[in-house]
């Protein structure tokens, strides 16, 4: 901010206050009038504290219980004496609860949708271009609207021939008609099984054809990737897609797709209003939906969710959130084929809130496809609450922060004070919350920055990962809601634990909520034990109504992780590391698997160290890794483009894009030096410090192949090492699955496919039988393993660690790779 935009903003400021209540009060009373009032106003805050420092009673949260099962330490939530299944009585299936609510509501706001005015493409300066489009207002159905609808499609799908003995797919991207379609298929009993639009066609077609579908619901998005897959499909008999405005329908594809029935939903919808069809409802304990989820690696496994399991977390979520109700809008924008979104969907279709769909690139004003002028989502629909995952919000904390930084001067003095004040009064001193103080500061400051979401935001919900205390405390202040912290999983259906809206630490995902019991567990190799002072540890074990059945045809599995105590009782093993608070609120801490340990004997969490590092200014994304046969970590990092080329810009630092400045050595040094101070403050040892980073210039996005569609970190490179054997005619590859960490404490594997030469460590090579002796190759020195995308050298290869043991033989038949599991 220049000095005449100082003036202005400081005569601005002393005009607003001259007009208000504080000078008429001078005036009226004087100077000693004033100075009286400041002193009682400074003092009676700051006595106020002294007195009560110390003395605030910590809220008892959850209670301890006797359960069944194996030996822990088990905590349900405070506030109810037996588990809570239902929303109100009857209501034991989603079928029942949306019936039920539409009655309610019959007449309230439900599902709303912008219309599409037009679209423009523009050009970048660097010759790209972009589609923009311009929105118009939410267009609404209320809820008995959208009952007849749901309605009249189950009746269309009858009328369609739809098997009524398999299930029915959605793959589309998040809008109100997907959840009109979900709803339907209830009304018939029908299994919906839900796929990631982002989901690649591999694990497209093992979900669709594992599952046996015969009716597809989709988006006008997904018919291309559909004509492209259609003969490997083996049972899919009827395509339903959703109408998109101004797009019209590509008549070529549906042709190519002629062995299927194809409709739009408005056929659909018309058919079954001309020949309603009995409801067949489901009951509590059938499988409603089979939900895909995809880790790092290999085909998506279906997880099995009853109606009772999401009937029991909405219920649980809705005791939550304080107030709600039909004057609530919530803001949906996140996948629908992931259980977060889709359960707090279902928290509002339980509290009778309109919901209106949104998309994160319309999402704000500044959003990358709205077009110039033309308002965002948030600003249009004015939320009272939305869900984000920590990825969106630290980009709002970062994006805030940028511009306070590049204003300067008196504009980032004035935010950052009022930023220390309010956080105070977040953390609980009286002084700094005393009074108009707050009102000020809001007026001032953060009214500005609530805008961007609308200005009505009363409450957000987090999940998918944890939040960082810096971020929730950051969006808790300049946002002007409490951040409900949840944690929970596809196999818990979302409901585990949720911090509540009145407790304001960071770090902790609160109690049980009331439909789940939450145990630790001891895991004696990682020294975390129900014993530990002075809070316990363990395995987080989740038991209750929320547990889901299973894995989908997947047995073996199921049996490892899903456990069923002597009282019948269900229990599912997360892997995932807690500790309990003494007021029984819990913490992830660890992963089990996101342990390893180092040579010289120290153990190190990739997730910890990759959840403190990625808070440095200069990182997109960040990947560690480590292994039993080195005493450092390293990392591969995706920097910020902005952040680095502005570093370079002042630097003085020359380079042709921003792949050329990723393996400039300035730049990797000036990256390192800022992960070196960021994990200071973040009190990690110097064991924990990744010695050597690789810059990669790529976004890992599901496009790309370097994450899957719930944005679980994939390898980002793949390695290759050219025979030089040319005796050898086709490259022996192996597929080798590393367990590597990741911010969200899940497991993440990652595919690299490693092709062996007769060089440095000469493997026993048969040119007829083309067998390889494993002798404990171990890629590491991945700084000179090049991305699969630019693979021009050749990449060292060290001591590979097989869990089969040292000087194993596999046989590599025709080149083709063969999957083992890494040892360690």
């Amino acid at each position: 901010m220049g000095d005449s935009e100082q003036s202005h903003f400081s005569s601005q400021l002393m005009q607003s206050l001259a007009e208000g209540e504080y000078f008429i009060f001078g005036r009226s009373y004087g100077l000693y009038g004033i100075v009286g009032a400041v002193v009682i106003g400074l003092l009676i805050p700051i006595l106020l504290s002294l007195a009560l420092v110390g003395k605030r009673k910590s809220k008892q949260r959850g209670v301890l219980v006797e359960v069944g099962g194996e030996t822990g330490i088990t905590m349900r939530n405070a506030r109810f004496s037996e588990l809570v299944e239902v929303p109100w009585e009857g209501a034991t299936t989603m079928a029942a609860l949306f019936e039920q609510s539409c009655r309610k509501n019959a007449r309230g706001q439900f599902l709303g949708s912008r219309k599409l005015i037009a679209k423009e493409e523009t050009t970048a300066n660097d010759g790209r271009k972009f589609e923009k489009f311009h929105l118009g207002a939410y267009e609404w159905i209320t809820y008995g609207e959208a009952f007849d609808r749901a309605c009249n499609f189950a009746s269309g799908l009858v009328k369609l021939g739809h098997n009524m003995n398999s299930p029915a797919a959605i793959f589309s991207e998040t809008r109100a008609e997907w959840f009109l379609a979900f709803q339907g298929c209830f009304r018939q009993n029908i299994t919906v099984v839900t796929i990631y639009p982002s989901l690649g066609e591999d694990a497209l077609v093992h979900s669709l054809n594992e599952t046996q579908v015969t009716t597809l619901i989709c988006d006008c998005k997904q018919l291309k990737k559909l004509a492209a897959i259609s003969s490997r499909l083996e049972t899919i008999e009827n395509l339903v897609y959703f109408e998109d405005d101004g797009s019209p329908i590509n008549m070529d594809l549906l042709a190519s797709m002629s062995t299927w029935t194809i409709s739009s939903l408005s056929e659909v919808e018309k058919q079954g209003k001309a020949h309603p069809t009995p409801a067949r409802l489901p009951s509590k304990t059938d499988i409603a939906v089979i939900m895909y989820t995809s880790g790092s690696t290999g085909l998506p496994k279906g997880v099995m969710i009853t109606h009772g399991n999401i009937v029991a977390t909405a219920a649980a979520v809705m005791t939550v959130i304080p107030g709600l109700g039909s004057s609530d809008v919530y803001l949906a924008y996140l996948p629908l084929a992931h259980v977060f979104e889709l359960a707090a969907e279902s928290v509002m279709l339980s509290a009778g809130c309109a919901i209106g769909y949104g998309s994160p690139l319309t999402l704000t004003d500044s959003s990358s496809k709205i077009k110039k002028g033309t308002l965002g989502d948030a600003s249009v629909l004015k939320p009272t609450l939305m869900a984000a995952v920590p990825a969106i919000l630290d980009r709002v904390r970062e994006g805030v922060l940028k511009k306070v930084e590049e204003k300067g001067g008196f504009g980032k003095k004035l935010f950052n004070f009022g930023f220390k004040r309010r956080l105070a009064a977040v953390e609980g001193s009286w002084f700094g919350a005393w009074g108009l103080e707050g009102v000020l500061w809001d007026a001032i400051i953060f009214n500005r920055i609530r805008s961007i979401l609308g200005g009505h935001m009363r409450f957000m919900l987090c999940g998918g990962a944890p939040l960082s205390g810096d971020t929730q405390r950051f969006i808790n202040i300049c946002v002007g809601a409490p951040i409900g912290q949840g944690y929970g999983l596809t196999e818990s259906c979302a409901g585990a634990a949720f911090s509540e809206w009145d407790d304001t630490t960071v770090g902790r995902v609160g109690p049980p909520l009331p439909c789940a019991y939450i145990k630790l567990i001891s895991w004696e190799d990682g020294n975390y034990t129900i014993s530990d002072k002075p809070m316990p540890r363990g395995e987080v074990v989740i038991g209750g109504c929320s547990v889901t059945s299973g894995y989908f045809k997947n047995d073996a599995k199921t049996a490892e992780v899903y456990k069923v105590d002597e009282n019948g009782l269900r229990w599912f093993y997360t892997g995932d590391i807690g500790q309990f608070h003494p007021d029984g609120c819990l913490e992830i801490i660890d992963r089990k698997k996101d342990i390893v340990k180092l040579q010289h004997g120290e153990y190190i969490s990739l997730g910890k160290v990759e959840a403190a590092l990625v808070s440095c200014n200069y990182v997109d994304n960040i990947m560690v890794y480590a292994d039993p046969f080195h005493n450092f970590c390293v990392a591969l990092v995706v920097p910020s483009q902005k952040a680095l080329e502005s570093w370079a810009q002042g630097a003085g630092v020359q380079y042709k894009d921003f792949s050329d400045l990723c393996v400039n050595d300035q730049a990797v040094r000036e990256v390192q030096q800022s992960l070196s101070k960021v994990g200071k403050a973040a009190k990690l040892d110097k064991f924990e410090m990744p010695a050597k980073i690789k810059l990669l210039p790529d976004p890992w996005t599901p496009e790309s192949g370097l994450a899957s569609d719930n944005a679980a970190c994939r390898a980002p490179w793949d390695l290759l090492v050219p025979l030089s054997d040319t005796s050898c005619a086709a490259p022996i590859c192996i597929n080798l699955n590393c367990s590597i960490g990741y911010p969200s404490f899940r497991q993440h594997k990652v595919s690299l496919p490693l092709a062996f030469t007769r060089g440095r460590y000469t493997p026993a090579l048969s040119p007829s039988s083309k067998e390889v002796d494993v002798l404990c190759l171990l890629v590491y020195d991945f700084f000179v393993i090049l991305p699969i995308w630019s693979i021009p050298e050749l990449c060292l290869m060290r001591k590979l660690r097989l869990g089969a043991g040292d000087n194993e033989r596999y046989s590599i038949a025709n080149g083709e790779p063969h999957d083992f599991e890494t040892g360690d």
